[in-house]
């Protein structure tokens, strides 16, 4: 049995609605699996191929999904939240800023974003987001490899259920993509 297979079979036994206790669970095991030396094929193979993006596992019965994603350096990801699931972050190797958003109402009425704070998420660390949580990523030492766990399909959830929330920078603030698209592109 190799480090992701003892990943799964643990997470697998651990599962459960969202909890204080499953989420520090899951967290626990992606710090196991960040401990995986390059000696192990799997990790090896996802090394050397430095895909954008790979599934790595995907539990059909739970629903939870892992996957794996390479970054370059300077890679930006706009602040976004992941609608009703809830996802944990591993950096493998390289480091990641993490800033977090708060949605504020302005004067006008319009949703706006205003920073919380930053993270740098160096190698071997772990960084939760709950469900509503907002936050961007960038890639400050690549290339990176980052896990990303989900507890769902969260394209499937964008596809089907619409409840991710994206943001565009309009005017030096950050404001929901849907309150910059035209009325035809809203309905």
């Amino acid at each position: 049995m190799n480090a992701l297979s003892t990943f799964v079979e643990r997470v697998q036994s651990i599962w459960g609605p969202l909890s204080s206790e499953v989420v520090a669970g899951c967290q626990l095991q992606l710090d196991e699996l960040l401990k995986t030396p390059l000696t192990e094929q799997w990790l090896a193979d996802l090394s050397q191929d430095a895909l954008p993006q790979q599934e790595m596992y995907r539990d059909q019965v739970n629903g939870f999904v892992l996957l794996a994603h390479t970054e370059p350096e300077g890679l930006y990801r706009p602040p976004h939240d992941h609608g009703r699931g809830w996802v944990i972050y591993a950096v493998q190797h390289g480091e990641i800023e993490m800033c977090t958003y708060a949605k504020v109402l302005a004067a006008d009425g319009q949703v706006k974003l205003v920073k919380r704070s930053c993270t740098t998420v160096s190698a071997g660390q772990t960084q939760v987001y709950l469900p509503g949580d907002i936050h961007d990523t960038h890639c400050i030492s690549g290339p990176a490899l980052l896990f990303r766990f989900t507890e769902r399909d969260l394209k499937k959830e964008d596809k089907e259920a619409r409840k991710l929330t994206r943001y565009i920078e309009q005017d030096g603030d950050w404001v929901p993509v849907s309150q910059c698209a035209p009325e035809w592109l809203k309905s």
